[in-house]
């Protein structure tokens, strides 16, 4: 029960510092969004079809600001403006980079919930934060 205890202080520690990106698990109705994103910029003439593409960014920034993932929220802002510009080399610039933060936060829930599954494992409960 004493490594419980210090998994649980871990877990605080580790869920206050995310609490204030994340509210709640990730969409993962969507977790190919990059590859799905990626896909619509181009038809068979290697034409980008920018109103498609940026109905997908709305609705994946839709989903990250409903988890509380602002970092994710802010960056797809900024990539659904290059969208409205048609800015190519914007959208694809942002397109890595809501690719990296997106991995970001897929990452730090992993961790949270693997210190979960080790506290339930554990015979411990999940700290409440208040």
């Amino acid at each position: 029960m004493e490594n419980v205890g210090k998994l649980q202080i871990d877990y605080i520690t580790f869920m206050s510092s995310l609490y204030r990106e994340l509210q709640k698990l990730q969409d993962e109705s969507n977790p190919d969004f990059v590859v799905e994103v990626a896909s619509f910029f181009f038809d068979d003439q290697q034409v980008v079809n920018f109103k498609q593409v940026d109905a997908h960014v709305h609705q994946f920034k839709g989903s990250s600001s409903s988890i509380g993932a602002q970092r994710v929220k802010n960056v797809l802002i900024a990539f659904r403006n290059f969208c409205e510009e048609k800015n190519l080399d914007g959208c694809m610039q942002y397109l890595q980079h809501a690719k990296h933060e997106y991995f970001l936060v897929k990452n730090k829930l992993e961790t949270l919930f693997r210190l979960e599954q080790q506290i339930l494992d554990g015979g411990g409960t999940i700290p409440v934060i208040s």
